[in-house]
């Protein structure tokens, strides 16, 4: 009957079997029991997969190469020239020959200013010369003539002496009549405004017919030289030294310009000038590297990275960097051994650039050493290098 129990017995051991109702409170029991003893074989089974399974990971192999040292820093694209052209004289702009943006070579015309006042005031002045030196001229016949009758008393002598003073005086006239013409000359081609040096002009600054002055602010228009053109950017003082031996030893160095997100090449160049002094407020030091700029890749006042190549490291060991780990001991790496098992390496390293860096110690060419998949690494662990397909290779 439901509810009671009924004892059996099977020799000196007693069982008991008790008939009893179901309830809620022993379903949630008996769940929690089954779920108990999942849980400790699953942990039992994992205990035994890490020591007995192979993990799959990623390997590169220690190879021998060279390693470039590049000091990548930050810069801006700079003008060797750039000119801010102005008028030298007062006047009228009467014609501007040239277009915003226009590539321009020195010496080419770019605007005139009305000559007319210049030249009028040269004519006056080449008048007075040419009046001023027609009495010099007759200034001196007398004087040579007064010295003839002088030696022979047929004059006074005083008369003779002022003469001389004449002729000295009109010399000065003379004198001061061709600076002045010279001056005229130089403003009438002070009007014809030409181009500094070669480069591409910007957007002018005033219109024909406006009135125009010497050195007034921001003058007629901007002249920027963008063939070569220059990349300024600093160095850390630390690194000082280093720059100025291979500088010294080499000569140049070569520099490439990349965009401000470091994904592409714009230019390579070569260093030409470091700074004669340090920046105290930053601790670093400029230097200036001249580019070709054929194809106008690099802009003024553009911001690029400039990566500075130092030196070169000639037959070191090299490896990728996702293979470096950090422990309490320092740097390490799991290499693989010739029985699909890893052994943890501490090593040392030194230059590291892009996708690889330099093992000072602690491994040799040729070891494999684990890339991905550590995480469930150990000393000891076995390991598979599954192919691209998820085939194991080993």
């Amino acid at each position: 009957m439901l509810g009671q129990e009924t004892p059996r017995k099977c020799g000196a051991t007693k069982w008991t079997i008790v008939h009893t109702a179901w309830c809620p409170t022993s379903a949630i029991i008996l769940l929690a029991c089954l779920a108990l003893g999942d849980f400790s074989f699953q942990a039992a089974r994992s205990e035994s997969g890490a020591g007995g399974q192979k993990i799959p990971v990623a390997i590169a192999t220690i190879r021998t190469g060279d390693m470039p040292v590049i000091l990548s820093e930050l810069g801006t694209v700079v003008p060797i020239t750039n000119v801010t052209v102005q008028t030298k004289i007062d006047g009228y702009l009467t014609q501007v020959l040239f277009t915003e943006g226009q590539e321009v070579k020195e010496g080419d015309l770019l605007a005139l200013i009305d000559p007319r006042p210049y030249e009028a005031l040269l004519k006056q002045y080449t008048g007075q010369l040419v009046a001023d030196e027609a009495q010099l001229a007759q200034a001196k016949m007398d004087d040579l003539r007064y010295q003839k009758l002088l030696k022979h008393d047929s004059i006074d002598a005083q008369t003779a002496q002022d003469q001389q003073y004449k002729v000295k005086q009109l010399e000065g006239t003379v004198t001061s009549d061709q600076g002045l013409v010279e001056t005229y000359k130089l403003d009438i081609e002070y009007c014809h405004i030409k181009a500094p040096t070669s480069g591409r002009v910007g957007i002018r600054a005033v219109d024909r017919g406006n009135y125009v002055t010497a050195g007034q602010t921001n003058g007629l228009v901007s002249l920027t030289q963008m063939k070569p053109i220059s990349v300024i950017f600093t160095v850390p003082q630390d690194k000082l030294g280093m720059v100025r031996k291979s500088l010294q030893g080499k000569g140049k160095l070569s520099v490439a310009a990349w965009d401000s997100a470091n994904a592409e090449k714009l230019a390579e160049g070569s260093v030409s000038s470091l700074d004669s002094e340090i920046d105290t407020s930053t601790g670093t030091v400029r230097l200036r590297a001249i580019f070709p700029n054929d194809t106008e890749e690099l802009f003024p006042n553009q911001f690029v990275n400039a990566q500075l190549l130092v030196d070169i490291e000639h037959a070191v060991l090299l490896m990728p960097p996702a293979a470096l780990q950090t422990g309490p001991n320092g740097a390490f790496v799991y290499v693989v051994q010739q029985d699909d098992t890893v052994a943890v390496r501490n090593i040392t390293t030194g230059t590291s650039g892009g996708e690889t860096i330099v093992v000072k110690t602690g491994l040799k060419a040729g070891e494999r050493v684990v890339t991905s998949g550590v995480d469930r690494l150990h000393a000891g662990s076995k390991v598979t290098i599954p192919d691209a397909a998820g085939r194991d290779v080993q």
